[in-house]
């Protein structure tokens, strides 16, 4: 399934989203191909998806939750990507 947190988060002159899947990179990518989400807009393990294109995603299916619950979902499903440090 593929989950979409409501666009809350500022960058570049925009509100964005963040969204996943609990299934796998595959099924995000082929999602985000349908939403025409640029592979660029591809961040570890999510995509950053800006406000407008919101309500298209929830459209082809995505569950709406909450910005908690994507990194809930990406813990459990063993898919979260965090970035590292490096000294």
């Amino acid at each position: 399934m593929v989950y979409v947190d409501p666009p809350a988060w500022p960058a570049r002159g925009r509100l964005w989203s963040h969204m996943v899947s609990d299934v796998s990179y595959a099924e995000l990518h082929a999602f985000a191909e349908m939403l025409g989400a640029p592979r660029r807009g591809f961040d570890r393990d999510h995509y950053d998806v800006p406000a407008d294109r919101f309500r298209m995603a929830v459209w082809l299916g995505a569950q709406v939750v909450s910005s908690r619950e994507i990194v809930r979902l990406l813990r459990g499903a063993g898919l979260r990507r965090p970035k590292h440090l490096w000294g």
